[in-house]
């Protein structure tokens, strides 16, 4: 397979200074909102980075489902690798890649856990099957095949079919708390647009360009 001839020029926009926000929460609400807008397949998913007890790194897609100034946040089961992982090293990197628009925006902080008020709210307003699908998976522990993993669903469709779906104790939510931001826009002759926000002591951010 031949890769190295395969590429196209960034010609999407430009990024300045002057036109980003000195608040980043602001700048990310600015973009995921044009990400929106264009209509990008998935605008809300965020690859998330975590590391083990062991130092080797991990990576896997998560959807956010809010953000306020006070971070991004995420649902999932507990007992899986990413939780296990938040567990031990509460450091995480996540990354939006947009690349319809030639952006991508990288948030680097802590994960804290959610309050279950928060958990137990958003996990009732999930649609039933997705419901029933958190009680049929015990996330990445492995399974011989994919049946087990059906007939474990339908057991769950039984169980709870005459009744409400009530939260499992291994489910839970995530809270990720930046602490720096990069956002970066694709330019010609691969002369990309990159800023930084970086925390400053107090509430304010300290705004760099840095070389692509």
């Amino acid at each position: 397979m031949e890769l190295e001839s395969r590429r196209r020029e960034y010609q999407y926009s430009d990024l300045r200074r002057d036109s980003l926000d000195d608040s980043p929460f602001k700048q990310f609400d600015c973009w995921m909102q044009q990400a929106i807008d264009v209509d990008i397949q998935d605008p809300t998913a965020m690859v998330l980075a975590t590391v083990g007890p062991d130092g080797r790194p991990s990576q896997r897609i998560v959807l956010l489902k809010h953000f306020s100034t006070r971070g991004f946040d995420f649902y999932t089961n507990t007992h899986s690798r990413k939780a296990k992982e938040i567990s031990v090293n509460n450091n995480v990197s996540l990354l939006f890649p947009w690349l319809k628009m030639d952006r991508q925006v990288i948030v680097e902080g802590r994960a804290e856990r959610l309050k279950m008020a928060s958990v137990f709210k958003y996990f009732l307003n999930r649609p039933r099957e997705s419901q029933l699908a958190a009680w049929s998976s015990a996330q990445s522990q492995r399974i011989d095949t994919r049946s087990i993993l059906e007939a474990e669903f339908l057991r769950m469709q039984i169980k709870f079919a005459r009744k409400e779906i009530p939260l499992p104790t291994f489910w839970g939510g995530y809270r990720i708390i930046p602490n720096r931001w990069e956002f970066w826009q694709g330019g010609e002759q691969r002369l990309h647009d990159r800023f930084e926000y970086v925390q400053c002591s107090g509430k304010g951010w300290e705004i760099n360009r840095l070389a692509p």
